[in-house]
């Protein structure tokens, strides 16, 4: 959608533009309600900022959207579409790779209850299981502030790839 359009949709379309790109309300009402936006800059100046922080709840909401990484979304909706896109680096038929990603995600969502969230775009596989590596050696509150960060860069990438000039 051009960046016009967005700022003359009404309020309910730029929020169904917004949502999949994080489905948070506080950050999509925000984002949406301040329009219109002179720039493309200023959107996602604006994003960023309603972005930080977000919240436990928040994101623990919009995980729920989120499948494993290396599991494919299904669905035809534009957050599963994107979804897929993302994880473009992550080879499905990679058996390795395949099986290396589910133990960790396994491990990961034993130590902290949740599904692991990285931006995986312009990730290769070996990065993202360094990543989830590392990240397993984190405290609870560590890890926190980190998938709310991971949470922020896949939503203003998607924001970008969504909204343009």
């Amino acid at each position: 959608m051009l960046l016009e359009q967005f700022n003359e949709a009404d309020r309910s379309e730029a929020i169904a533009v917004l949502r999949p790109c994080v489905d948070v309300s506080r950050w999509y009402e925000t984002v949406a309600d301040a329009r219109p936006y002179a720039s493309l800059e200023a959107l996602w100046e604006e994003a960023a900022n309603a972005a930080y922080p977000f919240t436990g709840a928040e994101v623990g909401a919009a995980l729920a959207h989120h499948p494993r990484i290396g599991e494919r979304a299904d669905g035809s909706s534009r957050e599963a579409s994107m979804s897929r896109s993302e994880q473009a680096g992550v080879d499905p038929a990679d058996s390795a790779v395949q099986e290396a990603l589910r133990r960790g995600n396994l491990a990961y969502e034993e130590r902290f209850g949740r599904v692991f969230l990285i931006r995986a775009a312009g990730r290769s596989a070996d990065e993202i299981l360094a990543s989830l590596e590392v990240r397993l050696t984190h405290t609870p509150e560590e890890e926190d502030r980190v998938v709310a960060g991971q949470l922020r860069e896949i939503a203003l990438l998607r924001l970008k790839g969504t909204v343009t000039a």
